[in-house]
């Protein structure tokens, strides 16, 4: 009896371990193999610094054009925000704006005149970031009319609902600080915070300006502990070995162009410069601090 009893009982754990394995994920059931990699890993954390042992530094804006093919994947795949995209990975403002909606990051607003984090942007600036919007509009029930109904008594009211359009962010901004550790005797370089730059449109006839605006800031730092498990396609096509965004900015694997530098008049490159003589200061401004840790090392 006691045999039987083993043997239903075993018989039981079993059929209930291969259901268990029946039950898979959409990510599984969209690979050959279960991917763990990209799901455990951890913020690899900074070298300890002190202010004493920084004897330089600067801080730098830069701009990382989507539309460069070096940037693609930051920017694909694309996402009206409304229509279904692709599971296994997502663009970075996808990214970056799920994790504001779930409260995983923060965002800070007057992104245009402030970008030292100052103004925590609230739930209802959250929502109408974009353009995103939700309206109350009166509808008419016209098959209701056409039965007889007086007009004001089939209107209804409901919500219409104009989503963030992630496609239209074509460029990031970075705030950076470069500096050189004298305990480490490196030139290194951190990134502070980040904000996808809009597309502006003109609100008359819906053209595009040519012209970009930032929606938000967020803290980098902060950001780390999203990025880092979120895939990045790999350029080389192959999807065994991609990178998660945290990656591609440790890695410094994007093509920029540097905007501003820290000066006594706080301003950028384009205020003072336009066209090719812009883009031949962001090169002298880059030129330059290569120099600088060149110089330490000349004897």
């Amino acid at each position: 009896m006691k045999k039987l009893i083993l043997l239903l009982v075993t018989t039981t754990l079993c059929l209930v371990a291969v259901n268990a394995q029946d039950v898979l994920t959409t990510e599984e059931m969209n690979s050959v193999y279960k991917k763990e990699k990209h799901h455990n890993k951890r913020v690899q954390q900074y070298a300890p610094l002190r202010q004493a042992d920084v004897m330089w530094s600067r801080k730098i804006w830069r701009e990382i054009d989507l539309r460069q093919k070096i940037n693609h994947p930051f920017y694909y795949p694309e996402n009206d925000g409304v229509a279904h995209t692709i599971e296994d990975r997502k663009s970075l403002i996808d990214v970056i704006y799920s994790a504001i909606l779930e409260g995983s990051i923060t965002a800070y607003g007057n992104a245009a005149m402030d970008d030292e984090f100052r103004e925590e942007m609230s739930q209802e600036d959250i929502k109408k970031i974009g353009g995103a919007k939700e309206e109350l509009i009166e509808v008419i029930d016209w098959d209701a009319v056409a039965e007889g109904a007086d007009p004001e008594d089939a209107k209804t009211t409901r919500v219409n609902k104009t989503a963030f359009d992630r496609n239209s962010v074509k460029k990031w901004r970075l705030k950076e600080e470069w500096f050189f550790d004298k305990q480490r005797s490196v030139m290194d370089v951190r990134i502070i915070g980040m904000a996808p730059l809009q597309e502006d449109r003109d609100e008359v006839n819906g053209q595009l300006l040519g012209t970009f605006s930032p929606l938000f800031w967020v803290h980098f730092p902060e950001a780390r502990e999203i990025l880092i498990n979120a895939e990045v396609f790999n350029l080389v096509k192959n999807n065994a070995e991609r990178r998660t965004y945290d990656d591609i900015f440790w890695k410094r694997m994007f093509g920029s162009t540097i905007v501003k530098e820290s000066s006594v008049m706080d301003r950028k490159i384009n205020e003072y410069m336009v066209g090719l003589d812009a883009l031949l200061e962001a090169e002298r401004i880059k030129t330059e601090i290569f120099n600088i840790e060149h110089d330490l090392w000349e004897y």
